[in-house]
């Protein structure tokens, strides 16, 4: 364990954060540049902590340019860092939770990149914040999601909650299933010292389809995704 690695990640985070809310502000923000601060940030994060990444089920992406909604297990922060490297050249936008969004500067920065935010608790606006990230899948933007809606501690994926579903039936937009592991290796869920030198493994499954379900079949598509996820893992 190191602090160094911690404070590397602050300040990295801090290099894509400010300039993200000036530019903000000064209405000269583009989603293009947004996506090569996040690109870089990520690469930064898993070289300084010395992450041995390892891929899988990258062609599940497709040849073509089609949008997803991304819905992963939720293990560490450096679940971010690790999706994006996972799925590179694609504009990938978060939904989050909204304490992230109250962190000073990093929340605004959030924001103001596009990051869907969640109140956990309050279902109205949870259902309005994903009906008003659908306009973002029809502009081309993959969205994720992590139904357990906080990390596991144990590495164990926990019950999936149920907006994102809801989406995908609305929206009709294929889910696209990633299994990530290792990365409470590297930050347990409320750690806040980064370990060096871990493994971390991200599988991105078959899509699935939520129209061969239908709104009647929810639980079943839930399930669907959540044994993916969890077979992928061997747990």
């Amino acid at each position: 364990m190191t602090f160094v690695e911690t404070a590397k990640g602050i300040f990295d985070t801090a290099r894509i954060s400010v300039p993200t809310v000036l530019d903000a502000a000064t209405g000269r923000l583009d989603a293009e540049a947004c996506d090569e601060r996040l690109a870089w940030w990520s690469r930064k994060l898993f070289a300084d902590a010395e992450v041995s990444l390892v891929v899988r089920g990258r062609e599940h992406l497709g040849e073509g340019r089609e949008t997803f909604i991304v819905m992963s297990n939720h293990q560490s922060l450096y679940d971010i860092p690790a999706l994006y490297r996972a799925i590179p050249d694609r504009r990938l936008r978060m939904v989050a939770k909204a304490e992230l969004f109250d962190v000073p500067v990093w929340g605004h920065a959030m924001k103001a990149a596009g990051f869907i935010r969640i109140e956990r608790g309050n279902r109205a606006q949870a259902v309005s914040a994903l009906r008003t990230s659908s306009s973002m899948l029809e502009e081309g933007s993959l969205l994720w999601i992590a139904p357990e809606g906080t990390r596991s501690a144990t590495g164990i994926v926990g019950p999936f909650k149920s907006g994102g579903f809801h989406l995908a039936l609305e929206t009709g937009h294929r889910i696209l299933p990633v299994a990530i592991d290792g990365t409470r290796d590297v930050l347990p869920a409320r750690g806040t010292i980064v370990r060096k030198g871990k493994r971390v493994v991200v599988t991105i499954l078959p899509p699935i389809d939520p129209n061969t379900y239908g709104k009647e079949h929810r639980k079943e598509l839930t399930a669907a995704v959540y044994d993916a996820i969890v077979e992928a893992m061997g747990r």
